[in-house]
């Protein structure tokens, strides 16, 4: 116990707070932290083990021996257990030996807030400190007008570990990806990248969702500093920076969060809330408060020291519901009767006004599937205050209407417009994640029907059409060229697939839809209001053609879309317009750069006042086969 020194960096504010469920920066308290106490320099200790009987720190500086450096437990009932060792110092290793004072059961977990985790399969905590000089303050000072829900937001979801590899199978570093896969995104066009998770996880087959170091980026790639200098990379070109966050459960394995101190201490007591049958994994319980205090301050952690520009929450549906994924007698109903985890959804609120209150110029996203109401409303309304959630049905039910084969297509175009009917409800993002590309699901362009020409022409018209639909965009990584196999966590991308001028031209067609998307105000102002999106004909189900305006704040500004959904090209094809004037096609997604026919142009547009789509002016246009056509009055 000498070896300790008592020593604290916690006010009794602190204390109260944290009780409370409202210290929302408890990292800058919990964890190790580098100080110097009485001229001698060394490392300061505190973690949360109210259940525990004795808490020590053993790690390389004390030979893994328990009995050298014990914490001490405050005094205010608070459960944490504190203490300054000396002479402890960056790099140095460590876990907690905690005894439990239930059944006296010793464990060794790792820190909770470590900062910089051991290289898996390893699984220690390392003393780090932050080292690292920022330098996108003009990113920061001007980023709130880029994440802004009238801003264009076109994501590229990316998992570092299989995204590019070198040497056969080896990981590129934090720094060579802020070379590799910055320049890479900002040459796409793209607006933003979303990092499937980048804290630390034991588990590679997890993707990273499985999560035991929820304040360190995995060692995987490199250190901390070396992640921020990544996000700082990213700035730098004007790229925002989206990370994966997983508060809906977390592993049970023996040095994670699990059974902390001999008891339920970040999980749900009750395994009808704590456990996980899908993931089999452990349930957080949002009604503790300091299980809440933990969680926001992640969140805020992530925001804080990283920049983060905006956080996806994952499996949020899960986390809604009391039922989710149980058979009848696996749940118990809430206080009221019903199926909604009110914890939970009294937490996502807390979390979000936190998030905004902090940090206003950031979005949370919930990736969420369920008809749950008002997900990204406000809270003051009734709503979850998220910034945006995912578009789970138009992904669903369009990626279903482009696996027909053409010939069908005419009996299930509602299929593509009745995302239409809900389209404003919430403040939609449109993914085509990773979710789509795994376990048998096939490659998007391998879902598509036809010959290779067909299959790109389909791939091409469908991004056309998710691009100038409304919402927000998400490609996951190896979509934008046409990757034809499945997602492989361990293998690197086909990179070597972008020789052949098909998969360039789905490549080329995604870089100039993001610069269309960036450039046409139509097409983002508006992009969650009913305002910014007008049919002019949904029903000509037996061609197979949809045609429909894009608006932004200004008439000049709107743009008409058509897209024809089979091979047939369709000459002399009709449609009516708002108003007389000059047209001019300013995208056709068969145009022989990105390997389509290039033979159906409108080149010369001559708008009538022949009545169409009752519409008193209209125009005759050549629709080229699977592709779509965006027209602008001159």
């Amino acid at each position: 116990m000498a070896n300790t020194i008592a020593y604290s960096l916690f006010t009794d504010f602190d204390i109260n707070l944290f009780k409370a469920g409202k210290h929302y920066k408890l990292y800058e308290k919990f964890g190790s932290h580098i100080t110097t106490v009485d001229g001698v320099k060394g490392t300061y200790f505190a973690v949360w083990a109210p259940s525990a009987k004795s808490v020590a720190v053993i790690g390389d500086f004390n030979f893994w021996i328990e009995g050298e450096h014990h914490l001490n437990v405050r005094w205010d009932g608070s459960g944490i257990w504190e203490g300054f060792i000396p002479n402890v110092g960056i790099g140095s290793i460590y876990k907690y030996k905690i005894q439990s004072s239930h059944n006296y059961v010793k464990t060794e977990k790792a820190d909770p807030f470590a900062k910089k985790c051991e290289h898996p399969p390893k699984t220690a905590s390392v003393v780090w400190e932050d080292d690292y000089s920022w330098k996108d303050k003009k990113w920061m000072t001007n980023r709130k007008q880029n994440n802004a829900l009238d801003a264009p937001y076109s994501v590229y979801e990316v998992h570092l570990g299989s995204w590019k590899q070198k040497n056969g199978n080896e990981f590129l570093t934090y720094e060579e990806f802020a070379e590799d896969l910055v320049n890479y995104v900002a040459d796409m066009n793209f607006t933003h990248v979303e990092f499937m998770p980048v804290m630390e996880y034991p588990y590679d087959p997890s993707w990273g969702y499985q999560l035991t170091g929820y304040f360190a980026p995995t060692s995987r790639f490199g250190n901390p500093d070396g992640f921020k200098h990544l996000v700082d990379a990213f700035h730098k070109k004007g790229i925002g920076v989206i990370l994966d966050w997983v508060p809906s459960h977390f592993p049970s394995d023996d040095h994670g969060l699990g059974f902390f101190d001999g008891s339920h201490l970040y999980e749900h007591p009750d395994r009808r809330k704590g456990y996980h049958p899908d993931w089999k994994s452990l349930i957080f319980n949002y009604g503790r408060n300091e299980v809440k205090s933990f969680l926001i301050s992640n969140a805020i952690y992530w925001l804080d020291q990283y920049h983060a520009d905006g956080l996806r929450v994952d499996a949020v549906a899960s986390m809604l519901f009391l039922d989710y994924s149980r058979e009848d007698g696996e749940w118990e109903p809430n206080e009221f009767g019903g199926r909604e985890n009110l914890d939970a959804i009294a937490f996502m609120k807390e979390m979000n006004t936190a998030v905004y209150e902090n940090f206003p110029d950031v979005q949370t996203i919930a990736e969420e599937s369920t008809s749950f109401p008002m997900v990204s409303r406000p809270i003051y309304l009734g709503g979850l205050g998220f910034g945006m959630k995912w578009m789970m049905g138009w992904m669903h039910d369009t990626l279903e209407y482009f696996a027909k084969e053409p010939i069908y297509r005419k009996h299930h175009q509602n299929d593509l417009t009745f995302s239409l009917n809900y389209a404003f409800t919430e403040n939609f993002m449109l993914p085509l994640s990773h979710d789509e590309v795994v376990y048998g699901k096939k490659a998007i362009v391998d879902k598509m029907p036809g010959d290779e020409w067909q299959k790109f022409a389909n791939l091409r018209l469908l991004y056309s059409f998710m691009y100038t639909h409304p919402g927000t965009k998400l490609i996951f990584q190896g979509g934008e060229f046409g990757q034809t196999k499945e997602w492989n966590f361990q293998q690197s991308l086909d990179w070597h697939l972008l020789d052949y001028k098909v998969h360039e031209g789905a490549q080329k067609c995604v870089k100039e839809l993001n610069k269309l998307y960036k450039k046409e105000k139509a097409f983002h102002q508006k992009q969650f209001t009913a305002e910014g999106f007008e049919w002019i004909d949904h029903g000509d189900h037996e061609n197979s053609v949809l045609s429909y305006i894009r608006k932004g704040e200004n008439e000049k500004d709107n743009i008409i879309v058509i897209c024809n959904l089979t091979p047939i090209p369709r000459e002399n094809y009709r449609i009516g317009v708002p108003k007389e004037g000059s047209l001019k096609e300013i995208f056709n997604s068969d145009a022989k750069k990105f390997f389509g026919s290039g033979n159906y142009k409108n080149t010369k547009i001559k708008v009538d006042n022949t009545t169409w789509n009752n519409k008193e002016n209209s125009t005759e246009l050549n629709l080229p086969p699977l592709a779509m056509i965006a027209l602008k009055y001159q």
